[in-house]
């Protein structure tokens, strides 16, 4: 069935909203993407002396940031970037893709407070902290994991950011204690939908449309598991509160 929701997901990509939340996504992603990398190489510039060579080449980081070479590392880099790309874009167009999941895919429900900002900026900000947190005490394991590592990736993450986008949808709709009911409830098939968001996510280019098809598919699954809860008209208070 999760097949089925990102499906549904993908069926949507040429939708006018939700192409307008895709092009902003997508930028902002590529930006963040440039941005890490260039304060990488910034760093890399700030620990060498001078210039260094690499096969006889002269690096400085401005011409390596602008070169084909700097674009085809970035998109290597962006196997281990896109995760945490992916829990950060929750918290800016959570709200949006879901809305427009739900207009074209559920219009008969009752309208839903808009996510207040800061509140899914906090919760954002927390799960991604998980992330990072998790995915370094990770590289212990992962010294020993040897042709495993891309399956404990995957798992973990996938485990992670099943949580997050699974938790924040929900939490539009029935607040933070039920989705954290409903959550444990369904947790088999939450972490299995993650690993398959968490498993494009390692390839370059694939990986800029994830987050948004994540936050799209995981709107279709939460409809389809609770759709009893979905229905609920929410507090006037606001959806998380």
């Amino acid at each position: 069935m999760i097949f089925s929701d990102f499906g549904k997901a993908v069926n949507q990509m040429f939708d006018g909203r939700f192409l307008k939340v895709l092009a902003m996504g997508l930028g902002l992603t590529l930006l963040l993407l440039f941005g890490v990398y260039g304060v990488f190489l910034m760093f890399l510039d700030w620990v060498t002396p001078d210039s260094f060579t690499i096969f006889g080449r002269e690096v400085t980081w401005i011409d390596d940031l602008l070169s084909w070479a700097s674009i085809a590392l970035m998109a290597l880099m962006s196997i281990f970037l896109m995760v945490p790309v992916a829990s950060a874009f929750t918290g800016l167009f959570l709200e949006d893709v879901a809305a427009a999941v739900e207009d074209r895919h559920y219009p008969e429900l009752p309208d839903v407070p808009r996510f207040p900002w800061t509140e899914a900026l906090r919760d954002s900000l927390g799960f991604f902290g998980i992330l990072i947190v998790v995915n370094v005490l990770m590289l212990i394991l992962y010294i020993f994991a040897g042709p495993l590592i891309p399956l404990l990736f995957w798992a973990i993450n996938g485990l992670l950011l099943g949580r997050e986008y699974y938790q924040m949808v929900a939490m539009r709709r029935i607040g933070r204690k039920a989705a954290n009911e409903s959550r444990r409830r369904h947790f088999g098939k939450i972490w299995f939908a993650g690993t398959l968001m968490a498993i494009p996510l390692s390839f370059p280019l694939i990986n800029l449309f994830i987050p948004i098809l994540g936050v799209a598919t995981f709107t279709h699954m939460f409809h389809r598991l609770e759709p009893n809860l979905a229905a609920l008209t929410p507090q006037p208070s606001g959806p998380i509160r």
